[in-house]
């Protein structure tokens, strides 16, 4: 059977740090002659990882485009590849960088010349995910029933992702990171937004100008310590909380152990301080983490990248072919690069509750900046459904997508079942104007990503399913 080579190449554009890795995988084609293609990677080669270099700003609000597009041209040079030689990866703008006034025109200059990418953008809950992924971790909760937390700690935020039997249960985002507060020559040079919200509490807060040894800054690295611990024990109940970014906690069973990744968990596993050259605190960060007592009441796990977690991976491609029991409307297809979320229907009781919680993740997940983004609801573990169970889930499907639909965002669901044609038939009879895809018999997880193609004489659909594959040591 033939193999193909592709390249690949992932950038990540954080708080502190941006980076990035080129790789090659080679696929095969691992089904039999006479059935449906099936491509899978085997054999993943990193060709080229770039150094680790501090983030380019012109200002605190805007990203120096130009010194990191010089950045990724050279290394490019580096891994001997050309930008069209690219054929998949992951562009990621991560942290407070994803805050920035020019984010997003960043992400997509650099897309639209660099090769073709997968995920132009990555807010703290999907950041959270792909970090859990790269560092290992959600493939290590798959042979586990424990209850594992990643905590992803880069220049300005930690992601958290928590996760069982490889299902990501639950996500939080805290401003705790190694650049928070910056040193030149001995003084603080500069305290973030929320560390100075934090400390409006105090009686004598921390100022630009004072000594870096002063110890008000120990004290902040400790508040943030602290609020870690409290968050992953399940203590902490304050929205308003000035170290939380977004959303409280959602998952609802206790953490049994952590693994860290990003930057500050070289620090911790490593001995080696990628942040020791950008004078801040992230040495001092890491070392109190090790030290807290109350952290060290959970089973700790290594990963298998630490600074690298976010960027190691870079879209990889798995072409499968829908069920033929499927409903779509052809004028919305192809679609490309539609993230998935899986929604968990454990029993046909709750349709309505279950899909509307649903819909709420993923437009927390993917939606950038308030402007709504197409995405596949998956349901991989439909119960038996009676006749009246498939109207009532259609129902609730229709109360939360319906009224944000167009031909640009149709509904879009994904079963692992071959329920499509009945419940995409159901959906349209119910309101015949609703733009549906209705696909069955694929198998995809929240943070992949899928392409649907025009519909075969057959009447089935091409589906590749891009998942962010990463290497590991």
């Amino acid at each position: 059977m033939k193999t193909e080579k592709i390249f690949s190449a992932g950038i990540d554009i954080g708080t502190s740090t941006t980076k990035m890795v080129v790789s090659s995988f080679l696929l095969k084609n691992v089904a039999g002659v006479t059935h449906v293609p099936r491509i899978e990677i085997i054999e993943k080669t990193v060709l080229h990882q770039s150094p680790i270099i501090k983030t380019p700003f012109i200002n605190r609000d805007i990203i120096d485009m130009k010194k990191i597009e010089e950045f990724i041209f050279q290394q490019y040079q580096l891994a001997q590849i050309a930008p069209t030689d690219i054929s998949t990866g992951a562009i990621i703008i991560t942290g407070e960088s994803a805050t920035k006034e020019n984010a997003s025109e960043v992400v997509h200059t650099i897309a639209d010349g660099a090769g073709h990418f997968l995920v132009a953008t990555a807010g703290p809950d999907l950041e959270a995910i792909i970090a859990a992924k790269g560092a290992g971790t959600l493939q290590q909760s798959k042979n586990s029933a424990k209850v594992i937390a990643n905590i992803d700690i880069g220049g300005g935020t930690a992601n958290i992702a928590v996760m069982q039997f490889g299902e990501v249960i639950g996500t939080c985002t805290l401003h705790v990171g190694g650049r928070l507060i910056e040193f030149k020559d001995g003084r603080v040079q500069s305290i973030s937004p929320p560390l100075m919200r934090l400390m409006e509490q105090w009686a004598n807060p921390l100022a630009v100008g004072d000594a870096a040894d002063d110890a008000r800054v120990s004290q902040c690295i400790d508040e943030m310590v602290g609020t870690l611990a409290m968050i992953l024990s399940g203590q902490c109940t304050d929205g308003e909380h000035p170290l939380l970014l977004g959303h409280l906690p959602n998952w609802h069973k206790p953490v049994d152990a952590i693994v860290f990744s990003g930057g500050v968990a070289s620090c911790i596993y490593e001995n080696e301080c990628t942040q020791r050259q950008y004078d801040d605190i992230g040495e001092k960060l890491a070392k109190m983490l090790i030290q807290h007592e109350q952290l060290q009441s959970f089973l700790w796990l290594r990963p298998e990248e630490t600074a690298r977690a976010t960027v190691t991976g870079a879209g990889t491609q798995t072409t499968e072919i829908s069920g033929a029991t499927i409903q779509v409307d052809a004028e919305v297809l192809p679609l490309k690069n539609v993230p998935v979320f899986n929604c968990h229907m454990e029993s046909a009781k709750d349709f309505n509750t279950t899909v509307k919680t649903a819909v709420e993740r993923a437009d927390d997940l993917f939606s950038i900046q308030d402007n709504r983004s197409p995405f596949a609801l998956y349901f991989s573990e439909l119960p038996y459904l009676s006749f009246q169970d498939v109207h009532a889930l259609c129902q609730a499907i229709l109360q939360h997508l319906a009224t944000r639909c167009s031909k640009d965002i149709p509904i879009i669901i994904v079963i692992q079942s071959d329920y499509a044609k009945i419940i995409g038939q159901t959906i349209q009879a119910i309101h015949a104007t609703v733009p549906i895809i209705c696909i069955d018999q694929i198998k995809v997880e929240t943070g992949d990503y899928i392409d649907i193609g025009e519909a075969l004489p057959s009447g089935v659909v091409p589906v590749v399913v891009k998942t962010l594959a990463f290497h590991s040591k």
